[in-house]
């Protein structure tokens, strides 16, 4: 075509272009547009544990928040989200992203929040740190695990944003879910 977009240029650019309306609208919303500075809140929190640390962190810095979403959500059911986590992780699928930060080259320091998955990052993480480029960023990560540490995550953070400043983490013990779920069995098995 001469002159104008091809047409399946165009089919590939509205989704972009959409889900980039709905990060801005979403900052809009939630009053941490633009007038917050260049800090952004961006995590990823299946039960809310990581959501609770980010919104704390949001207040505290004036930040523009972001939630960071599969485009084909977990599961509700815990055991069915480790075992998708598990398989993703083994053969390294990267689930598609269900929005992404509509101008991230805005912001100097982001704030990057996440649960930790069989000890690592989750999948969705590796794919918003593959789909935003974080170079010349300060990375502040944040991370929630259920008892057994940080696992290999911050290698990953490192490693799928290496021109990022990646400064120490904040990690707190969550394992409420898991706990609940331990004591429940225990309690049906007795």
């Amino acid at each position: 075509m001469q002159g104008g977009i091809a047409r399946r240029d165009l089919l590939k650019a509205v989704p972009l272009a959409a889900a980039g309306l709905m990060a801005v609208a979403g900052e809009a919303a939630s009053g941490n547009g633009a007038d917050s500075g260049r800090t952004l809140v961006a995590c990823f929190s299946r039960t809310g544990n990581t959501r609770v640390v980010a919104r704390q962190i949001g207040r505290a810095r004036a930040a523009s928040p972001f939630e960071i979403e599969a485009a084909t959500p977990y599961p509700e059911d815990y055991e069915e989200t480790v075992a998708q986590a598990r398989r993703e992780t083994a053969t390294g699928t990267l689930p598609g992203l269900a929005h992404f930060v509509a101008d991230v080259r805005r912001y100097d320091t982001i704030y990057l929040g996440f649960p930790i998955w069989g000890m690592t990052a989750p999948p969705v993480i590796r794919s918003f740190l593959r789909a935003h480029d974080l170079s010349g960023k300060v990375v502040h990560p944040f991370v929630t695990h259920g008892g057994y540490g940080l696992g290999d995550s911050l290698e990953v953070v490192g490693l799928l944003a290496q021109r990022a400043d990646i400064r120490p983490v904040f990690a707190m013990e969550a394992d409420q879910e898991r706990r609940t779920l331990e004591r429940v069995t225990g309690w049906l098995a007795g």
